[in-house]
């Protein structure tokens, strides 16, 4: 009886082995991939928290920009990373929702401002980043034209960016608290390591963009690179 039962006990083992090693793989999983619209409310809010840092930062360069050349230069390359994980992550909802996810039709369309402004906004920052990236290697000396085209874009995508930004901010502190986990991870938000490491990279993409171009900058700060026009010297 004793054999028999420890034989029953072995038998019986190996499922329960493989039901707590696919119960660890759907926890791995789900802190990576979990979170569902919540998930991605707070990708798309803690992207905006960044550019509402690095937009007025920007602006400040432009302001300043014969004394801050650089800084805008470096600034504007950085922002490519948070502004293409904003882009994704709400065009990612735009797309679940009009393709008819059960999950993002119950929580319903974006707001109707910010569906009417979307188009506006994807059009202005693909113009306002392709005509900045040309100019950095064609130099002052091919300005004309793209300088133009440059500057306009800019301040539609500045004006409708910021209102799609603060259009999330009486929204942001919610979306940006972590969504509490019930079952395999209490006081852990689904999703959330799969979040972290997407916003660190999108940062970080940005960053080496910005820095693998530094020696591209002189073309613009080179002394005489940017004409200055004084109509007051000597006082």
């Amino acid at each position: 009886m004793t054999m028999q039962t420890g034989q029953r006990g072995a038998v019986a083992s190996p499922p329960a082995a493989a039901s707590g090693q696919r119960r660890r793989a759907a926890q791995r999983s789900a802190a990576w991939f979990g979170g569902g619209t919540t998930g991605n409310e707070q990708l798309t809010a803690t992207a905006g928290a960044i550019l509402l840092v690095l937009l007025p930062l920007l602006g400040l360069t432009i302001v300043l920009i014969g004394q801050l050349m650089s800084e805008h230069l470096f600034i504007g390359l950085l922002l490519l990373g948070p502004v293409g994980l904003k882009m994704a992550s709400t065009g990612y909802r735009f797309a679940r929702y009009y393709t008819h996810d059960p999950v993002y039709r119950h929580k319903g369309p974006p707001e109707l401002v910010l569906r009417l402004i979307a188009p506006i906004i994807v059009l202005s920052t693909v113009v306002v980043f392709a005509t900045g990236i040309l100019l950095l290697f064609v130099g002052p000396s091919h300005r004309g034209t793209p300088v133009l085209i440059h500057k306009v874009s800019f301040i539609v995508w500045l004006v409708f960016t910021g209102l799609h930004v603060l259009g999330h901010v009486p929204r942001l502190g919610r979306s940006l608290r972590v969504a509490r986990a019930r079952v395999e991870h209490p006081g852990r938000s689904p999703g959330a390591a799969g979040r972290a490491l997407t916003i660190a990279g999108a940062l970080l993409a940005g960053v080496v963009l910005a820095v693998s171009l530094i020696p591209q900058y002189h073309v613009w700060t080179a002394p005489g690179a940017i004409p200055h026009h004084h109509h007051h010297e000597g006082g």
